[in-house]
């Protein structure tokens, strides 16, 4: 059944065409992600195709009767409480304690920050039936354990769905299809052979066939561009006889261009920092509480942060993770002094200067424009301004558009810039990966691989995590933190460990079809020491088989020669064996940080 059809849809802004001719159908089944740059129009799409805005050009039309729930990137809540807003009852309920808003089941809807707004506006859609959800950016805001409730429901959901997020655990275990938008054409992605299944396997396959088939046409013009440049140069008496059709033809062919790159040249992140010394910083019983009133300030609340030590060390790399409300950004707070402990003290080193990359942002004055804020006091911006902006790929009319006019994720990279232009040696990260497009992403993962400072990094996302952190500090929602091996992985088996050792009424992650219901999951049993010491040997020989294919065909690959139909299936075997290896080796790590909480020995 045939949901939602859009056809030749076009869109700009201010000086900046988006999209054009830009079609799609969402029947029932589909799970479609939408992918693309910073500033490229997602939203946009997503609200022409919702309703909320009229296209420039084009149609949308939605199936008979189809009733379709809309998330906006910033939705608007009714006036009244939070339980007014998604509906008395125990569903409602129940899905707002999944999502970490059970607390404020009585707060008004216009003291919530934004963050809860979306949560509330998400718990309020998913605990109603629709043909087909649109959801932009769902997973920001949530903590990892409403993301890994919101994955689960999105993926037994049998309507149809059209989803931006930048998430990609969940773009690969969630959509069967992607929507592409690069220089203002739409490509849209299918599973097909090895990538059966994920939408983001079939987006990733066909960008870098794309790219290579562009490479390859582009020579291809130059060597038939140098042949017919020949062909014009000859004597004055062939040039006289030639046929004027074939002439323009091949002047034409020497002037042609390739299409503009996205993006000029790769991310500049690296804009230097001061020398870190030996000490970092030290937090040494520290402790947080917020006021118990307003208007006794003086009188302290819960503590918020009960007293703990942690050192901070030059190229410590510290993930904190917990659930929403457990008190991340108030330790940033703490290590960036926006705050002062109640109890304890923080020592930083003499040379430690913080960059802090907090959720909210800089306060940015968006009248102003990305040129002025990059210039700041100086009035003017120099040659040097001129060239970080083109590195944090603001070319342009983009360095003269008022920050207004920016999309969410370029508001964030503008962030990013006015952030590392500091040249701190301590980076203090909240949520990163909040509405960057997943090519700033992977920028900032390899940026931080070799940049030589402390990095702390809260986040809920698990790839991210994975990527750049060694360590992880898990804060329990009750003061208490805790230094856990394994990194994500370690802090994730040890929650289930806890959950399975006391079991909670919890909401089933249930599809459109079915009825939001209290359930209690099934305890997961420990393994124990004979058990896990068998399954690690398993997991090492699967690995090792896994990585020795890989290095097999990559072998074979570097040797196939021109054959293209030996290089695509060699091509397509290999990135089916690197799947492998990585399943293979999640699997070993998970086993290795469940047997090292156990106290066995892990070679």
């Amino acid at each position: 059944m045939i949901l939602i059809d859009a056809q030749g849809l076009r869109a700009s802004r201010p000086n900046r065409p988006l999209f054009d001719d830009v079609s799609l159908t969402v029947s029932d089944g589909d799970r479609i992600g939408v992918v693309g740059l910073n500033g490229c129009g997602k939203s946009t799409l997503l609200r022409i195709i919702s309703g909320d805005l009229d296209p420039e050009a084009g149609v949308v039309r939605r199936g008979r009767g189809a009733r379709i729930g809309v998330l906006a990137q910033q939705p608007v809540l009714p006036v009244g409480t939070v339980r007014d807003a998604v509906g008395h009852g125990w569903r409602g309920e129940a899905m707002l304690d999944r999502l970490g808003m059970s607390g404020l089941l009585n707060s008004p809807t216009n003291e919530l920050s934004g963050g809860q707004q979306k949560r509330v506006a998400l718990a309020a859609l998913l605990v109603l039936d629709w043909e087909a959800l649109i959801l932009d950016e769902p997973t920001n805001h949530l903590d990892l354990d409403a993301i890994a409730y919101l994955e689960e429901w999105l993926a037994n959901y049998s309507g149809g769905l059209l989803l931006v997020t930048h998430d990609r655990h969940v773009l690969d275990r969630v959509t069967n299809k992607v929507l592409e938008i690069d220089r203002g054409h739409a490509y849209l992605h299918v599973p097909s052979g090895w990538n059966s299944g994920s939408g983001y396997a079939a987006y990733l396959a066909a960008r870098i066939e794309r790219e290579e088939q562009a490479a390859t046409s582009e020579q291809a013009r130059k060597n038939l561009a140098r042949h017919e440049l020949a062909w014009l140069r000859r004597g004055a008496p062939a040039r006289s006889t030639k046929p004027k059709a074939r002439v323009e033809a091949a002047k034409a062919l020497i002037e042609r261009r390739p299409e503009a790159a996205a993006r000029s040249g790769e991310l500049g992140l690296s804009l230097g920092s001061q020398r870190l010394g030996s000490k970092g910083v030290e937090l040494h019983g520290v402790a947080f509480s917020w006021p118990a009133s307003h208007s006794d300030a003086d009188a302290p609340g819960p503590l918020v942060l009960k007293p703990f030590d942690h050192m901070l060390e030059p190229g410590d790399r510290l993930g904190i993770v917990g659930p929403n409300g457990a008190g991340k950004s108030t330790l940033l707070d703490l290590i960036a002094e926006r705050l002062v402990p109640t109890q304890g003290h923080i020592e930083r080193g003499r040379t430690v200067k913080v960059g802090y990359y907090d959720q909210l942002g800089r306060e940015l004055d968006v009248t102003q424009r990305v040129r002025d804020a990059v210039a700041g006091d100086k009035g003017a911006p120099s040659l040097e301004d001129l060239a970080l902006m083109r590195q944090f790929w603001f070319d342009g009319d983009a360095q003269f558009a008022p920050i207004s006019l920016l999309s969410g994720g370029e508001r964030r990279r503008l962030q990013l810039l006015l952030t590392l232009i500091e040249q701190p040696n301590v980076l203090l990260l909240d949520e990163p990966t909040n509405d960057l497009d997943l090519d700033t992403l992977r920028a900032l993962e390899e940026f931080l691989d070799d940049w030589p400072g402390i990095v702390v990094v809260v986040s809920h996302d698990r790839v991210f995590l994975d990527r750049t952190v060694i360590e992880v500090l898990a804060l329990d929602g009750a003061g208490g933190a805790q230094l856990v091996r394994g990194g994500v992985a370690g802090w994730l088996t040890q929650r289930a460990q806890a959950t399975a050792a006391a079991p909670s009424q919890a909401v089933a992650a249930t599809p459109r079809s079915a009825p939001v219901a209290p359930s209690s999951p099934k305890p997961a049993s420990v393994k124990s020491p004979s058990t896990l010491r068998r399954l690690l040997s398993q997991a090492e020989r699967a690995l090792a088989q896994a990585t020795e294919t890989c290095q097999r065909l990559g072998n074979e690959l570097a040797t196939a020669g021109g054959d293209h139909q030996l290089l695509a299936r060699l091509s397509a075997e290999l990135a089916e064996a690197q799947s492998k290896v990585d399943a293979a080796e999640e699997s070993w790590l998970a086993l290795a940080a469940e047997a090292e909480m156990q106290g066995l020995t892990v070679d």
